[in-house]
């Protein structure tokens, strides 16, 4: 189980991330179009950096469900291998069966 702290700064980033994501998205559209003069793009890049950094979609990290595990995620399931071992061997996943031999 991974700290609740770590799984609540996660939670916090993706708040963030959807409270500020069409600003983000409208200043780089200003600094990407090369039609616009260099001052306007410049001062966009500027209200970009006043932008809390959490608010970046880049900064986000997937986590298990489950347990909050930060590796071995599946993203299709949503949850981490030791998670999808579980519940398999609980037979909690239709059509999942472990193998052995």
């Amino acid at each position: 189980m991974a700290k609740k702290s770590m799984i609540e700064r996660e939670k916090k980033r993706e708040k963030l991330v959807a409270q500020y994501a069409e600003k983000r998205a409208s200043l780089k559209a200003i600094i990407n179009d090369q039609e616009k003069p260099v001052e306007e793009r410049f001062k966009a890049t500027l209200a970009l950096t006043k932008l809390p950094r959490n608010s970046s979609a880049v900064r986000l990290h997937n986590r298990c469900q489950l347990t909050g595990r930060p590796h071995a995620y599946y993203r299709k399931l949503k949850i981490s291998r030791i998670a999808l071992r579980n519940l398999g061997s609980n037979g909690e996943i239709p059509g999942m069966v472990k193998s052995s031999w």
